[in-house]
């Protein structure tokens, strides 16, 4: 058995039942509908009720996690006696990250015989989760702390993230796009493409007309990636918000341009970035030679 533990967050957007599985502690952000405050349990049945409830008309605000609760979180693994590697959403998409640093300096001095890794993995949602995954199989297979952190610092920005949006409202929302550009943008069907480069942050690689020139695009920009690597057993992610029937067309365009291809695993998209790009995204995530806009 490791003597390190491997946690995460909410925001990378595992099913709870892998969690459970293989015994990967999260820390839940929360969101709030109307009055109501919740924890994302990573469960997909939430999940699904959460985007009925947005087509119905449901807002929700998230919330960032504060310093007192990572925390208690850290506190808590450390006592488990344990070393620890965190890995949260790219530290420029969210507040928390520098609230999970500070945490982590305050906790740390407690536990002098301990380690206590946060890293900032420069990934988001899929793309963190396959870098959890990937890093809890190495320490499952009997990697050490400092080899498994060095694997993740080297391989993180291999992790490609496409995703495409069906409403430019919730991007206005949050502050992505301009009230004239979503106005603009609706009626003439504009649906944007989007990346995660280098830096972490959530960028426009091309504006498209149409969800179904949205959607090819995506499959194009993974099947020439995918042509560079060898992506033989390679699994590919991708998570929706209330739109599976995308997501199993991306699917299947995928495998049969790599028929040996390993796992395509679909899954619903987690609460957090789904509460602030809307029912209707697709996201495809995958190991690469790089992040390129297209």
């Amino acid at each position: 058995m490791a003597d390190y533990i491997i946690a995460t967050s909410s925001t990378s957007d595992l099913t709870r039942d892998w969690l459970d599985e293989h015994g990967v502690p999260f820390i839940p952000y929360t969101y709030t509908i109307g009055n109501d405050v919740f924890e994302d349990d990573c469960r997909e049945e939430s999940r699904a009720a959460i985007y009925a409830g947005m087509r119905k008309g449901d807002r929700l605000k998230t919330s960032m996690i504060n310093e007192v609760v990572y925390g208690d979180f850290f506190r808590k693994l450390l006592n488990s006696g344990k070393k620890v590697i965190f890995l949260d959403m790219s530290q420029k998409m969210s507040v928390s990250y520098k609230n999970a640093l500070s945490a982590a300096k305050q906790v740390q001095p407690l536990y002098p015989d301990q380690k206590l890794y946060i890293m900032d993995t420069l990934c988001i949602s899929g793309g963190l989760g396959m870098l959890v995954q990937n890093m809890v199989s190495r320490m499952e297979e009997g990697m050490s702390f400092d080899d498994v952190i060095k694997w993740g610092e080297d391989n993180k920005l291999k992790i490609a993230h496409r995703f495409t949006v069906d409403d430019l409202n919730y991007l206005k929302a949050g502050g992505r796009v301009s009230n004239a550009s979503a106005l603009v943008g609706s009626l003439l069907n504009i649906k944007p493409v989007l990346y995660v480069p280098d830096g972490g942050t959530l960028d426009v690689a091309k504006k498209i007309r149409g969800r179904k020139n949205a959607l090819k695009l995506i499959i194009d920009c993974v099947i020439r990636d995918l042509a560079a690597v060898d992506c033989t057993g390679a699994d590919i992610h991708i998570l929706h918000a209330d739109c599976i029937d995308d997501a199993e067309t991306v699917s299947s365009a995928i495998r049969s341009a790599y028929p040996q291809i390993g796992k395509i695993e679909i899954t619903s998209l987690g609460v957090v970035i789904g509460a602030h790009c809307g029912p209707g995204l697709l996201t495809v995530f995958y190991f690469c030679n790089g992040r390129t806009p297209e």
